[in-house]
This record gives structure tokens, C-alpha cells and sequence, in this order.
């Protein structure tokens, strides 16, 4: 199930040089996300208010240079002390018998985690899905996240 974002801004953008490229009209989100692999050297930039609910400002879609997954890059708002959830969550929930390319690591200057999400390996992630489809399953995986570590500080 696809979810009804409102996005703000979708920008293809160079990897190297974080250069904007194109600002893309909502539309172009009904491209394959195959569009990362066919051009390795962009990432695809996509705002949307409705990241707010999930703590995140913008995920970024890109194929991984060196394992040549794809790949969601995000800020995830949460505290420092949440590490072992937040790294037990990704564990548990990436679904492969090869090595899981993901990071996480807390930023402290920006008081967020930096992470770099393998989507190959997130359940319901295919190459087959749309660039709107793929940002869908990455909001549902970041809001399991949110909802773990909610039910962490409850108990």
C-alpha cells in the first residue's frame, strides 16, 4: 500500500558535488527506482511534511557506490540514549544472509542519528517499485522505528 505523502521538494541531485541537478515536479516520483542504478552518480532528494510524524526532515535514494544496494539516507530525530534500540531495531528488521550494509550513528553537533538504510534487504522493498513506492516502504520501516522505541520508553 502506498501512502499519500504531501511532498515539498524532490531534487535530483550529484553525489560528489551535492549539486542540484533538477528540481522535479511531483510526478517524477512515478519513476522506477531503478532511475539511482541507471545513474549512479545521482541521489534523489524528497522533503515531505508528513516525514515530521516519523522524525526525519528528508530522505535521500541513492545506490550504495561499494555493495550496490539501494540505499535511504536520513536524519532521524531521536536522542543519543536510544543507540541500542535504534541498532537491535535494524538488526532484526534488515532481512539478509549477507552482510547488512546499513550505518547509524549519532551526530552530536546536529543532535541526530545519521542513517544509511540498505533498502534490499527491508521487507517489501523491490526493484520493481516506483520512487514514491520505495519512499512509502522506507516511511513505514522509520515509523516501525519510532513505534518500537515509543513502546521501549512505555514499558
Amino acid at each position: 500500500m502506498v501512502m499519500e505523502l504531501e511532498f515539498v521538494k524532490i531534487e535530483r541531485c550529484d553525489k560528489e558535488t551535492e549539486e542540484v541537478l533538477a528540481e522535479e515536479s511531483d510526478a517524477f516520483l512515478n519513476t522506477p527506482i531503478k532511475y539511482v542504478k541507471d545513474h549512479l552518480k545521482e541521489f534523489i532528494y524528497v522533503e515531505s511534511k508528513n516525514f515530521e510524524e516519523i522524525n526525519v526532515d528528508a530522505i535521500s535514494l541513492e545506490v550504495d557506490d561499494v555493495f550496490g544496494t539501494y540505499m535511504a539516507l536520513f536524519g532521524f530525530k531521536k536522542q543519543k540514549k536510544y543507540a541500542s534500540t535504534i541498532k537491535q531495531f535494524l538488526e532484526t528488521h534488515l532481512h539478509t544472509d549477507s552482510e547488512k550494509n546499513y550505518s547509524a550513528f549519532f551526530a552530536g553537533d546536529e543532535g541526530l542519528w545519521e542513517i544509511n538504510l540498505p533498502l534490499d534487504f527491508i521487507q517489501g522493498f523491490s526493484e520493481e517499485l516506483s520512487l514514491r513506492e520505495t519512499v512509502s516502504v522506507t516511511y513505514e520501516f522509520v515509523k516501525q522505528l519510532n513505534e518500537t522505541i515509543k513502546k521501549m520508553i512505555e514499558a
